[in-house]
């Protein structure tokens, strides 16, 4: 399997989403970032060596639709009139690092999650942290019944499941 792309790229991108039920405001946000005909398939948040992230506004065509995709994210789904957030943060030393995932209703509270989770992350390996980057998705309250927010990082190439 794949790790990551030919390139060695990581593709990070934030999606918003609403709709009549939780799992279809998930799907409106994954349609927001172009990984919603994927299988998504969670990883833990480790960033291989040699890899480059590389933020962008939507995902590129990674394969066919109904592939494997492996991901980390972070996602926030609400039903009502309360904002919800999702960060991606991680750290980058030379080409390895971490991803640390968080959510919640107070944005503030959030970032400091991310911020201790990276920190935690790099004494457990005895790794000097290193700047923390974040990806974030904040949405305020809407009509809809439900509404998502996602940050996801996607790991290499879609791969057929049958």
């Amino acid at each position: 399997m794949t790790a990551v792309t030919a390139d060695g790229v990581i593709h990070i991108s934030t999606g918003v989403g609403a709709g009549p039920t939780d799992l279809a405001a998930y799907d409106a946000a994954l349609a927001a970032v172009n990984v919603h005909d994927y299988n998504l398939v969670a990883v833990s948040s480790v960033i291989p060596p040699g890899a480059t992230i590389r933020q962008v506004e939507e995902i590129p065509p990674l394969g066919a639709a109904g592939g494997r995709l492996f991901v980390v994210e972070s996602v926030a789904v609400d039903a009502g009139d309360v904002p919800v957030a999702a960060i991606l943060g991680w750290t980058d030393r030379e080409g390895q690092g971490l991803f640390y995932e968080a959510t919640g209703t107070d944005l503030t509270v959030v970032r400091e999650r991310v911020d201790m989770g990276i920190e935690a992350g790099c004494r457990l390996r005895g790794w000097q942290v290193p700047p923390v980057v974040r990806a974030e998705a904040v949405d305020p309250p809407t009509d809809a019944a439900a509404h998502a927010v996602v940050c996801i990082a996607t790991y290499g190439e879609a791969e057929p499941m049958l």
